[in-house]
């Protein structure tokens, strides 16, 4: 059984990996930024501790089987949050994003702190920093022809 104190410390950890992932995304005025990340750990924490409780209390439970269970649900959440039209396809990034909170959710819970701390700069390095590297990329890919369709509507 989780002691209270060890619940704070981990949900503390995942409400804190959330809040600092869904600051980035708010600072950029994004969707699903700073309560959607935070809610999305901590949820995640939330989910893992209960299945370790359940874990170390019955013989046939595997706290494994909740996280794949969480991975699956977050990403029918991340799937409401991209768009497409036409070609373009937007909220690829925020959905991974989304993804990535309830991994450092589930890691918190899991009491692996360091690997929550780790995580949670990854993800806010990639977001933050390599938006710059795909910026440049972008400018050196040649334009896309317009399709038909596309054609039309500037006719």
């Amino acid at each position: 059984m989780i002691d209270l104190m060890t619940f704070t410390l981990r949900l503390g950890a995942a409400l804190l990996a959330g809040l600092l992932v869904g600051l980035e995304r708010e600072w950029k005025h994004k969707n699903a930024g700073l309560r959607t990340n935070t809610l999305v750990a901590v949820g995640s924490a939330i989910y893992v501790m209960i299945s370790v409780d359940v874990a170390a209390t019955a013989e046939m439970a595997d706290a494994t089987r909740v996280i794949g269970q969480v991975v699956t649900g977050v990403g029918f959440l991340g799937a409401g949050v991209i768009l497409h039209r036409g070609q373009n396809v937007r909220g690829l990034t925020t959905a991974a994003g989304i993804w990535c909170s309830a991994a450092v959710g589930c890691l918190a819970g899991l009491g692996l702190f360091a690997e929550t701390g780790i995580t949670t700069g990854a993800i806010i390095i990639v977001n933050g920093v390599f938006i710059w590297v795909d910026r440049w990329l972008e400018q050196r890919k040649p334009p896309r022809a317009k399709t038909p369709a596309e054609e039309r509507e500037t006719s």
